[in-house]
């Protein structure tokens, strides 16, 4: 796999046309410091062919340095999912694409009729949109973020119970004192998440009056079937009770 190189063209390429970084980033919906980041690390490969085709260039050739630069054709999605030709006029860019991302709907249920056992699965009847910004902003993957829901109190006041919450699949790695969505031998939990020494991992919940700190040893998560789901990055929250109005 060839490596992406693709920081000093990105560069290039902006300068070229006049485009700032901050114009590029409102663009984008993004913070300018990300589009910074783009000039040393590369475009990242899930905005490649995006980033290729609104500067109409070979999206091998941004990567690479390999290949044509120049792109014969512009292909644009619209909000139906169809394609079409479209020339690059440069400096103006007219692209017609979703606003948001669909994330796919996770939740836990019984592994067969009448079982106590569980696992997470998929459930194809639902989904929530978030504003792609919202994702890019983070540098997340569309394809890795999916969504779920809070079952119990552990976490509130933080997150209420029935909450909704989105998941970034690609951020497994256990960072001290992030929530992350776990899988507990096919239980979904949230839940901070501290590592410990011996591999051993902590799991601490808001409401910690209720809910007291757990710590499980390398060869429990391994017996439990401990495992993490991804980094929780997005949660709403509705109020449980509307306020009543005085003086009606």
């Amino acid at each position: 796999m060839k490596k992406n190189t693709s920081g000093p063209r990105f560069k290039a390429l902006l300068e070229a046309a006049k485009i700032t970084t901050t114009g590029f980033a409102v663009f984008f919906d993004t913070e300018a410091q990300n589009i910074h980041n783009w000039y040393t690390r590369g475009v990242p490969a899930y905005r490649m062919e995006e980033v290729a085709r609104l500067l109409s260039v070979n999206s091998d050739w941004l990567k690479t340095g390999e290949g044509p630069k120049e792109s014969s054709r512009l292909r644009v999605l619209d909000e139906a999912g169809n394609t079409f030709d479209a020339q690059a006029i440069r400096g103006i860019y007219t692209v017609i694409e979703p606003i948001d991302v669909e994330l796919p709907f996770y939740k836990e249920t019984a592994t067969a009729p009448g079982s106590n056992k569980t696992h997470v699965v998929k459930d194809p009847s639902q989904s929530i949109r978030l504003p792609r910004g919202h994702l890019d902003s983070l540098e997340i993957n569309h394809a890795d973020a999916i969504c779920t829901h809070m079952i119990g109190n552990s976490m509130g006041e933080k997150i209420e119970d029935g909450s909704t919450l989105a998941i970034d699949r690609g951020l497994t790695q256990v960072i001290d004192g992030e929530i992350y969505a776990i899988e507990h031998d096919g239980m979904l939990r949230i839940k901070y998440l501290h590592r410990m020494p011996g591999n051993a991992l902590r799991l601490r919940s808001y409401n910690k009056a209720e809910y007291p700190d757990e710590i499980f040893n390398a060869e429990q998560i391994d017996k439990q079937n401990i495992r993490v789901l991804g980094w929780v990055f997005w949660w709403s929250t509705l109020n449980k009770r509307r306020p009543s109005v005085p003086f009606l």
